[in-house]
């Protein structure tokens, strides 16, 4: 398998403008690539709307347009196609923004596009996702953190990495708050998925993945997770390739 993938905990830190803390690890992502057109898939976009999802996949992709514009990518969104699956094959790069887990996979296998994006990225062709979009790029999304608001055909996803992440990894609960933990979380994961590891991506951070090497890269640590075992703390700029 070829692979070139950005995995991205979250878009906006606080304070920052919307893909203000990734915005150069993206373009340097995409130069290293020499692409210049995107093709998005905003299917996690479920904002309210008087005029349905299809007003909230536009202004999500224009958003997303008006970041990348600045260094000189165009973008092209896979709502607006007559035939998405096509778009995707002949797609320069590939980019999967944050939002609902389930609705975006609910909505990539109804389309075709889980299939499609999964060749191409296996093929390659590079791919970068968000929140969501990092979830997406796992075998299932079983580790994400977000409500079941629509039920997809099957949790399987792109699997394009041995591992789940868990985006916007929080080391503990809000104040007041008497749920379990984010660890406790997954660790319920881990009792019954016991094959698989869990990273913990923080935010501000990304994993970097070149064909079998992988590396940590951003602000802020790493835990992984694995069944029997304590978790494990890894700093940013660590090889974590051995998880490949």
């Amino acid at each position: 398998m070829t692979r070139n993938l950005l995995l991205i905990s979250n878009s906006t830190m606080a304070g920052e403008a919307y893909l203000g803390w990734p915005r150069n690890y993206i373009a340097g992502f995409l130069q290293t690539h020499h692409v210049k057109k995107v093709t998005f898939v905003p299917f996690a976009g479920v904002n309210l709307s008087d005029k349905g999802l299809s007003e909230s996949y536009d202004v999500y992709t224009n958003k997303v347009a008006e970041v990348f514009s600045t260094f000189g990518v165009a973008i092209e969104s896979v709502h607006q196609a007559d035939d998405p699956v096509e778009m995707v094959n002949k797609a320069e790069a590939i980019a999967v923004g944050g939002g609902n887990t389930f609705h975006l996979v609910g909505k990539m296998h109804e389309t075709g596009l889980m299939k499609a994006i999964k060749a191409k990225a296996e093929s390659g062709t590079p791919y970068m996702g968000w929140s969501a979009g990092s979830n997406v790029a796992c075998p299932t999304l079983k580790t994400t953190n977000d409500m079941p608001i629509y039920e997809p055909v099957s949790f399987e996803a792109l699997n394009l990495v041995p591992f789940q992440i868990n985006p916007h990894y929080l080391d503990a609960n809000p104040e007041g708050h008497g749920g379990e933990t984010r660890q406790q979380r997954i660790e319920e994961f881990l009792a019954v998925n016991r094959d698989m590891k869990v990273l913990g991506l923080r935010e501000a951070s990304l994993l970097f993945v070149e064909d079998n090497t992988m590396k940590l890269m951003g602000k802020r640590d790493l835990r992984l997770f694995e069944f029997g075992k304590e978790p494990v703390e890894y700093e940013p700029d660590a090889d974590l390739s051995f998880l490949l």
